[in-house]
């Protein structure tokens, strides 16, 4: 699990058991009063074993670059959480 701290969230990342295969999360919670709310990450995607469903949603924790005002993860434009989406490299 990785965190980040925000000035009014604390966002982590984490994977869950579904049936048999894992999902990856990001869960934001605030850091005055309130409940976290999770996020789904990659939700296209299952992970055979925890560590790699693990290490997506940390990966995705740190390529976000921010929160909105209520929480809510802000991604770069056109961000799918998969490196085998990204274009090709220039030359």
């Amino acid at each position: 699990m990785a965190e980040r701290e925000f000035d009014d969230y604390l966002a982590r990342s984490g994977a869950t058991l579904e049936g048999s295969r894992y999902s990856a999360w990001l869960a934001v919670t605030p850091r005055r009063r309130g409940f976290p709310v999770y996020y789904a990450i990659c939700e296209n995607r299952s992970f055979r074993d925890q560590a790699t469903a693990e290490a997506a949603a940390a990966k995705a924790l740190a390529d976000m670059t921010g929160l909105e005002a209520d929480g809510t993860p802000i991604f770069p434009e056109g961000y799918t959480g998969f490196d085998d989406d990204a274009p090709p490299a220039a030359p």
